[in-house]
């Protein structure tokens, strides 16, 4: 029998939770049964938006990224409020968005439609024993509250505790819309921002990962649905960057702001949203190893072997074997390579895939180095001799 230590490594569900999710699910079902009243319906949206909002405005703007200043009062409050929607505690919560953000659609990213598929990033990484540990080390500046620490060890209580109030005000009617259905809605629509917003929508600046803008989303999460934006400047508190993106989480804490409940409120600077800032080097690098793969370097390696074949007067490249890497790149670039893209040809190609950046030209130069150094790499392998019949 496999040992305990081994299998909490392993990508197998963790039943327990996930049995409690698929029931909260199941509990809608019993609409059928209580029926709905119009208290219902109202309390259903109201649970709705005030939850959608403490995570919006709370766990993701505020204890993940830091993008505004509140007292430790209300920071608890937006803790508490988050925590009814039953999707684990802040510290948690921004533990793992911190780390979506640094790997963002990478092998490594936590729930990525292009890494693991769209259930996967959309709602089975929760449950999952690699995926769904948080590293501590990332929020340190949010362990350092007791009463954060003591809501993420005891995750499940505020929404427990909501059940009850819901239950005990309304009645089993009451606890089935008002809080479940509500609780369903602010699951799914908190995930498609993980999965959809990531497949769906437009990329208005270059940001290295699939983030995308949608305005449909935008509209069901309060804001949530500027993606790229975000992921383009996550500091900024407000994430429609434009007049005419709507963006209800950063309204309502403007709100807060002139009652002064919350301040200092980020902005994208002008030349962020204008999208004439560079880019920063990992993004250059990571956008430009995606346009070189967008070539097939085994193609272009075998079409100039064949080329070689048939021209003699390149023996000192024939004996590319006893090259150095860095004297086989000094070499290779100076011949034209008609197999090899141009920059021109990279930096058009670029311009087709992304939206436009003034690292267009870094992008497109880096993109070449690395289709050489692959080339080169191809190149100086010896070519494998046919064995003959005996």
């Amino acid at each position: 029998m496999a040992s305990i230590s081994s299998r909490i490594h392993n990508d197998d569900i963790i039943y327990p939770s996930a049995v409690a999710f698929v029931l909260v699910h199941l509990a809608c079902l019993a609409v059928f049964w209580t029926g709905f009243r119009t208290v219902d319906v109202v309390v259903c949206l109201a649970l709705y938006f005030v939850r959608m909002f403490a995570i919006t405005a709370g766990l993701h703007r505020y204890f993940s990224h830091k993008s505004f200043k509140t007292s430790r009062f209300f920071q608890f409050v937006l803790a508490l409020v988050a925590g009814t929607s039953a999707q684990k505690g802040a510290i948690w919560w921004a533990a793992k968005h911190r780390e979506h953000h640094k790997y963002s659609d990478t092998p490594n990213d936590v729930h990525s439609p292009a890494q693991s598929g769209f259930w996967m990033a959309h709602l089975g990484w929760i449950f999952t024993h690699s995926k769904g540990d948080a590293d501590l080390s990332t929020v340190k500046d949010l362990t350092r509250y007791p009463e954060l620490v003591w809501l993420d060890k005891h995750d499940r209580l505020p929404a427990v505790v909501l059940a009850l109030l819901v239950l005990l005000t309304l009645g089993w009617s009451g606890l089935v819309v008002g809080f479940f259905v509500s609780t369903v809605l602010v699951y799914h629509c908190t995930f498609a921002i993980n999965s959809l917003a990531h497949v769906y929508g437009k990329q208005r600046y270059i940001t290295g990962d699939d983030s995308r803008n949608n305005w449909l989303l935008a509209l069901l999460t309060m804001g949530e649905g500027w993606h790229n934006n975000h992921h383009h400047y996550q500091a900024s508190t407000r994430q429609g960057f434009r007049w005419w993106e709507i963006d209800v989480t950063f309204y309502l804490l403007k709100l807060l702001s002139w009652l002064g409940v919350v301040w200092d409120l980020r902005s994208p600077p002008r030349a962020v949203v204008q999208g004439v800032k560079p880019l920063r080097p990992p993004v250059i690098e990571k956008v430009a190893r995606e346009l070189a793969l967008s070539f097939s370097i085994e193609t272009i390696t075998a079409e100039i072997r064949a080329k070689w074949e048939q021209m003699p007067d390149l023996d000192a490249l024939r004996e590319r074997t006893r090259l150095t890497r860095a004297r086989a790149e000094a070499y290779l670039s100076d011949w034209h390579l008609p197999e090899l893209p141009s920059f021109e040809e990279l930096r058009a190609r670029a311009l087709e895939k992304y939206a436009q950046s003034p690292s267009l030209d870094d992008i497109a130069g880096r993109a070449r180095q690395i289709l050489l150094e692959a080339l080169c790499d191809e190149l100086l392998q010896p070519v494998p001799v046919p064995s003959t019949p005996r």
